[in-house]
């Protein structure tokens, strides 16, 4: 572990705690990781909402005028795996769901309370939500493209989870850590997590730092040549 912390929890609360996405993606781009973040429509149902987590990924396919999933293969049950995807999130998770085309609600007000009492960290998803009300008034952090009422029913179904899963250039493996905030959302590696988030605290008790100093009368060019920060 971490000089920064001594549990996967404390590592967790931690990053919520001190770190937003724009330092987290300055840390990753000087690593040579530089196409982390998700598509800039995924945004947060609303603007408070934070997401830290694992992903849980899962792979959502539009029907075709058969009913079956296009990818090919008969699939009679509603709703595809979706449920059993569900019920399998863990504590400190995320849901997070690619692969439908965007025309149809992939998350809701009955799915977030079950993810709450399963203890998952929130929802993220390569389409729209539903249910706003709800889940706002559930404080449930999820990021969508928005809200969209159309059902996926009759229109889409999981067809796997905690597989690999493509949204925009991101691949985001089973584990990978998720975080998403107003800014946006990025998704770190498994390779460069602790490097990532050791540098990124670093960054920003540093501009905690500079902010103190420019707010005492120090002028930019100074803050920078004194730093390297601003």
């Amino acid at each position: 572990m971490s000089k920064f912390w001594s549990s996967e929890e404390e590592m967790l609360a931690l990053a919520q705690r001190e770190l937003f996405t724009a330092v987290v993606g300055d840390i990753m781009d000087k690593l040579g990781y530089q196409q982390q973040f998700l598509p800039p429509q995924i945004r947060p149902l609303s603007p408070e909402m934070v997401v830290v987590g694992r992903a849980m990924p899962v792979l959502e396919a539009d029907l075709t005028s058969t009913g079956n999933p296009a990818t090919g293969f008969p699939e009679t049950k509603a709703f595809g795996v979706m449920l059993e995807a569900l019920d399998d999130l863990k504590p400190g998770e995320v849901y997070l769901c690619a692969g439908a085309s965007p025309t149809y609600a992939l998350w809701g007000e009955l799915m977030s309370t079950r993810a709450m009492k399963l203890g998952s960290a929130g929802a993220v998803l390569d389409g729209y939500c539903r249910d706003t009300r709800g889940i706002l008034r559930l404080r449930f952090p999820t990021f969508s493209y928005g809200s969209y009422a159309q059902d996926q029913s009759p229109r889409g179904k999981v067809v796997d989870f905690r597989v690999p899963v493509s949204i925009g250039s991101v691949r985001i493996h089973p584990g990978d850590l998720v975080f998403g905030d107003i800014d946006g959302v990025c998704v770190v590696p498994a390779e460069i997590e602790e490097e990532t988030l050791v540098g990124a605290l670093e960054k920003v008790r540093g501009e905690n730092l500079v902010r103190q100093h420019l707010e005492e009368g120090m002028s930019a060019a100074e803050a920078f040549e004194r730093f390297g920060i601003l």
